[in-house]
C-alpha cells in the first residue's frame, strides 16, 4: 500500500492522485507524433524523416535523464523491468485483481522499455545508414525496417494494453497522460 496525496475529483466517489509531471507527459506524446511521422507521414528517403528520427531519439535520452533525476513516478524504480513481476501481476489479473498501479503496472513497464529501446535502435541503425561504412549495407536497412515493423507492433499492443487497463481498473489512462492525475476509483488498493 501507497501512502498518496488525493484530492476528490468531479466523479463520484473516485480520488485523484498526481502521476506524471509535465515533461514526460510532453515526452510520451512527442515521441507518439514523432512515431507517427516517420511511420505514415514523412518520405523515408528525406531530411525531415532524417531530423524526425533524431529529435525521437533525443526524446528517449532526455526521458532516460528524467528516470534518473525526475520526481518519484518517472524515475526507473517507479517502474522496474521485470518479467517475474509481469508474470505475477498477470497472474493476479486473471485471479480478479484489480489493484492500480500509480506508475505503470507491470506489463506496460515492460513494454515503456521495449518501446524506448527500438526506438533507439532504430535510432542507430539510422544514423548507420548515412555513414560511409555503412551506407547501402542491406542489413543495416532491413535491421532499421525489421526494428521498425516491430515499434509498430508494440505501439499496437500498448494502445491495446492502456485500453484494456482503462476497463479493467476504471483508470482512464489516456485522461492522465493528458493530465496527469490518475482518477483511482473508490476502494481500489494502490501500489
Amino acid at each position: 500500500m501507497v501512502a498518496i496525496e488525493q484530492r476528490t475529483s468531479g466523479r463520484a466517489s473516485a480520488r485523484e492522485v498526481a502521476v506524471w509531471d509535465p515533461l514526460v507527459r510532453l515526452i510520451h506524446w512527442s515521441l507518439a507524433l514523432t512515431i507517427l511521422l516517420n511511420g505514415a507521414i514523412v518520405q523515408e528517403e528525406s531530411k525531415a524523416h532524417e531530423w524526425i528520427g533524431y529529435i525521437a531519439l533525443g526524446l528517449v535520452a532526455l526521458r532516460l535523464i528524467w528516470a534518473l533525476i525526475g520526481p518519484k513516478h518517472a524515475r526507473f524504480f517507479a517502474f522496474p523491468p521485470s518479467p517475474a513481476r509481469a508474470f505475477r501481476h498477470l497472474r493476479k489479473m486473471f485471479g480478479g485483481d484489480k489493484t492500480v498501479h500509480l506508475s505503470h503496472n507491470p506489463l506496460g513497464a515492460l513494454m515503456v522499455y521495449n518501446i524506448w529501446a527500438s526506438v533507439i535502435a532504430i535510432g542507430v541503425t539510422g544514423y548507420m545508414m548515412t555513414t560511409i561504412t555503412f551506407f547501402g549495407v542491406e542489413w543495416v536497412e532491413e535491421a532499421h525496417e525489421v526494428i521498425f515493423g516491430w515499434l509498430l507492433v508494440s505501439v499496437a499492443l500498448h494502445v491495446a494494453g492502456v485500453a484494456f487497463d482503462t476497463w479493467w481498473s476504471g483508470v482512464n489512462l489516456v485522461r492522465a497522460m493528458i493530465n496527469g492525475r490518475k482518477a483511482i476509483p473508490e476502494g481500489r488498493e494502490v501500489q
